[in-house]
């Protein structure tokens, strides 16, 4: 392959040899691949003064993608977490372009050296149980769209499947009768089956009667009876939430998404001695080190540690040093 005129040739290759027939990449990860070159392509561009397609494998470098890396936080105000994902999107690639073009390796391995920029993990935000019964209370059941929000956030939060998999249900995705559960294909097209409790597949059950057959295959159309989108989850949740602050004041200036509601179900099974590798294999994680982060988050679990624990005693009273000067270089 000759690497001056065939950049635009590899890239395209990437896409649809190497991301949808070799690695069946799902449709979220081609789009966030996509969003990612074209910012870089449109980067590239400006710094170059070449077209995207006129682009030579050379021009792209490690010194080129660190500036786009930087123009991102920069410009667009973008999280360390987000460049770090635009990064592996551009490492993914950069893998590919080692086996078709080995004479690069020298530039390829500059740019698989770019490291990730390192940031606060903060603790997971998750919904309380009684928190969740508050938001719950404040659809309105006597309308459709209500009635639909309210299944909805009942399946999000008693299921913790992620949005993708709330907003893609259909009617095959679900199972009533003996043995209620929701079928989905999550994350690395792993397939798995979630229990619906008694009283949720009670509901279910309902809304599917009143959901007009052949009119849509989704379980949560929006009013045009198309699929649900993340954007309208999320407003829906934002709106029921805010009234539901008005009646449990621990949802005021709480910041809770469509992933809060997932992150409640992990919190509600942690708290109630459920072993990590069962609400692993639940939420469909690739690792039960995953789940590490519901620990760290539970306080009340470490208090309760902090319970069954004997501490030294402490002396009230303040610490006053024997030195002014050792004072001094203490407080520096």
């Amino acid at each position: 392959m000759n690497t001056d005129s065939k950049f635009a040739t590899l890239l395209q290759a990437f896409f649809t040899q190497r991301l949808m027939k070799q690695l069946l990449a799902s449709s979220n990860t081609i789009k966030s691949y996509r969003d990612t070159f074209h910012l870089l392509l449109e980067f590239a561009k400006i710094r170059t003064g070449k077209p995207p397609s006129c682009l030579e494998f050379a021009d792209v470098n490690a010194p080129l993608i660190i500036a786009f890396l930087d123009d991102l936080e920069q410009t667009r105000k973008i999280s360390a977490r987000s460049r770090n994902n635009r990064l592996a999107a551009i490492r993914s690639f950069f893998r590919y372009a080692a086996y078709e073009l080995p004479e690069q390796s020298a530039q390829i391995q500059r740019v698989l050296a770019i490291p990730g920029k390192r940031f606060t993990r903060r603790l997971v935000q998750f919904i309380s149980r009684e928190e969740m019964e508050a938001v719950l209370q404040i659809p309105d059941r006597s309308t459709w769209s209500g009635r639909r929000d309210y299944m909805l956030l009942l399946l999000a939060f008693q299921t913790g499947l992620r949005l993708s998999e709330l907003t893609g249900l259909t009617r095959d995705h679900i199972v009533l009768g003996t043995g209620a559960h929701v079928r989905v294909t999550g994350k690395g097209r792993k397939e798995r089956c979630t229990p619906l409790s008694k009283k949720t597949a009670a509901t279910v059950g309902a809304w599917l009667n009143e959901l007009p057959r052949g009119d849509t295959v989704w379980v949560f159309p929006n009013a045009r009876s198309g699929r649900l989108s993340p954007d309208g989850f999320s407003y829906i949740l934002k709106k029921h939430t805010a009234l539901a602050s008005k009646i449990c004041p621990s949802l005021s200036g709480k910041q809770i998404t469509p992933h809060s509601l997932r992150h409640g179900c992990a919190m509600e099974f942690l708290q109630a001695g459920i072993d990590r590798a069962m609400i692993a294999l639940w939420l469909g994680h690739e690792s039960v080190e995953t789940t590490q982060i519901y620990l760290e988050a539970t306080l009340s679990m470490k208090e309760e540690i902090l319970s069954k624990t004997k501490m030294p005693s402490a002396k009230s009273g303040l610490f006053r040093p024997d030195d002014s000067l050792l004072s001094f270089l203490r407080n520096l």
